[in-house]
């Protein structure tokens, strides 16, 4: 049986650690795009000088699409997009957003035309709005565009529990809905310790401060960093839904997805619990919310709708 195929768009910090985390777990061959001419093809040589360490038989290989040839990327089961601009000093949100659209846009084109059977993970940000505009531009149904978020935001989430309480994080299941920022909703009730519920654990000053560092979580790094943002976490929340995905797990991640009236959300993409599988979003999975939490998630989509209607899609 012939390996499955990922093209990763972006040979960045994220696009290329998530590229080594497919190879190294042997998931799928990799093809690492990039508009800069060298980047990619070095990363991919890299790598593949390494899998006779590592122990893998998956093969990437690096390409520029600066001259728009996206044909080897043809045939992929999946394609992740990491590629788009940082946000830069004077730069508005609305100007990254035009500009992150642009690039969204044209790579989708692309991906349509070479991969139609594909299914896209979308990874640049604003998250949720280039998620809407991936779906539009593609014509694809929306079971196969999904955008990496809340498994993200649910693993740092899950961090800051295990920090704070002083046990494993493999014990610890966190739970965040909404889009991906600082309107994101974290949920503790539903946050549990090997399945205790996080408000019999902790005090709520506690829950609460976990819940805010959760919503600045990309922030913190950022400003720690100085320069450039997280990618190790994001590259391994964007692994797993590709790993659902190329195995049909069945798995439920929280993830954005197209919203026909689930949570009295229509026609945005905003985060949820979803069943991921080899069709992509099989099934949103919706749980009874609060009144303060199910308020809390409204604000978070029309957030969201905000930045769509910029857009005008």
């Amino acid at each position: 049986m012939s390996r499955k195929k990922v093209t990763v768009v972006g040979g960045g910090f994220v696009g290329s650690t998530l590229a080594q985390r497919i190879v190294d777990f042997e998931l799928a061959d990799v093809v690492l795009t990039d508009i800069l001419e060298g980047p990619p093809q070095g990363k991919a040589l890299d790598m593949m000088q390494a899998a006779k360490i590592t122990g893998t038989s998956a093969y990437i290989r690096g390409i520029s699409t600066a001259n728009g040839d996206y044909s080897a990327t043809a045939g992929s089961d999946v394609v992740v997009i990491t590629a788009g601009f940082p946000r830069k000093p004077g730069m508005s949100r609305d100007d990254l957003l035009k500009a992150n659209y642009e690039v969204v846009k044209s790579v989708v084109e692309q991906i349509v035309k070479h991969s139609p059977d594909c299914i896209i993970v979308v990874v640049t940000n604003p998250l949720d709005a280039m998620t809407q505009a991936a779906w539009k531009v593609s014509g694809f149904p929306k079971q196969r565009v999904l955008g990496m978020a809340g498994v993200l935001d649910a693993a740092r989430m899950s961090a800051f529990v295990a920090m704070e309480y002083g046990v494993s994080v493999e014990n610890v299941q966190a739970f965040v809905l909404g889009g991906h920022g600082d309107e994101m909703v974290p949920i503790p009730r539903y946050t549990t310790i090997a399945g205790i519920p996080l408000p019999e654990l902790l005090p709520k000053e506690k829950i609460d401060a976990i819940v805010e560092r959760t919503r600045k979580g990309g922030a913190e790094i950022v400003n720690l960093l100085k320069m450039g943002s997280a990618y190790y976490a994001p590259s391994a929340a964007a692994m797993a839904m590709v790993e659902a995905i190329l195995q049909d797990k069945k798995k439920i991640l929280p993830c954005a997805a197209y919203l026909e009236g689930e949570y009295g959300i229509h026609g945005l993409f905003v985060g949820v619990l979803v069943k991921l599988g080899a069709k992509g979003a099989e099934e949103i999975i919706q749980i009874k919310l609060l009144p303060e939490e199910h308020a809390a998630l409204q604000k978070s989509a029309a957030a969201v709708r905000e930045l769509v209607t910029v857009l005008g899609l």
